[in-house]
């Protein structure tokens, strides 16, 4: 387990960010699972989730990084809930699967030309002797703007997104698992982006995502 619970380039669980954010949202929790669900909520609602926002750097990754920016796509959230976990000593990793995700704008839609999100990002989170997935993507506002059931974490069972939203629309799908990995594996990441992504990142205009989302949901 050791390797789950020491800082890296990108789970930068060290860092006086990471330390002072963690160790406000839990308090005076003791327990593992109490402590791992308050730190879940504090990334899911106080850092927004922006797809617009990649950076597949380490410095663009990392978790102190995100904590500044107070925004982030999935892995970025996934690497900052790891990093919180491994502050407080519980053993975390990151979980990636590839989805099709039917949460997303016509400026992503025409630019991504597929609707599958590759390396969609997840935290694995050592709980009561096994582990369980957290995923602290999308915050409370956007389920709101977008009908989706907000995604709940009680530390005890996997949270992973719902096949619909709340309008029995299609919402995610679950088609391709790559694996659990002890820090960001970045390379392979960008190797996928690269081949299955028409745009390259110099091509993306510069936007505001919830605007966009605002635009579109009329919330």
């Amino acid at each position: 387990m050791n390797e789950y619970t020491q800082p890296t380039a990108f789970i930068d669980c060290d860092t006086p960010q990471v330390a002072q954010f963690s160790s406000d949202k839990v308090r005076k929790a003791k327990d593992p699972v109490t402590q791992a669900v308050k730190l879940y909520y504090a990334v899911r609602d106080g850092i927004r989730y922006d797809p617009y926002a990649i950076d597949l750097t380490v410095n663009g990754l990392k978790a102190s990084t995100t904590l500044k920016n107070e925004r982030g796509w999935c892995v970025a959230k996934a690497v900052l809930l790891a990093a919180c976990c491994r502050h407080m000593g519980i053993a975390a990793r990151l979980g990636f699967a590839d989805v099709k995700n039917h949460l997303s704008t016509e400026r992503m839609r025409q630019q991504m030309q597929t609707d599958v999100f590759y390396w969609h990002g997840y935290t694995a989170i050592y709980l009561n002797e096994q582990w369980v997935k957290a995923t602290p993507a999308f915050n409370i506002e956007l389920c709101e703007k977008f009908a989706l059931k907000p995604l709940e974490f009680d530390g005890l069972q996997d949270s992973i997104y719902h096949p619909f939203d709340l309008k029995g629309n299609r919402h995610m799908d679950y088609i391709h698992h790559r694996g659990e990995f002890a820090d960001v594996p970045l390379d392979q990441i960008i190797a996928t982006f690269r081949r299955e992504y028409q745009a390259d990142d110099k091509s993306a205009t510069p936007a505001s995502f919830e605007a966009d989302v605002a635009k579109e949901t009329g919330r």
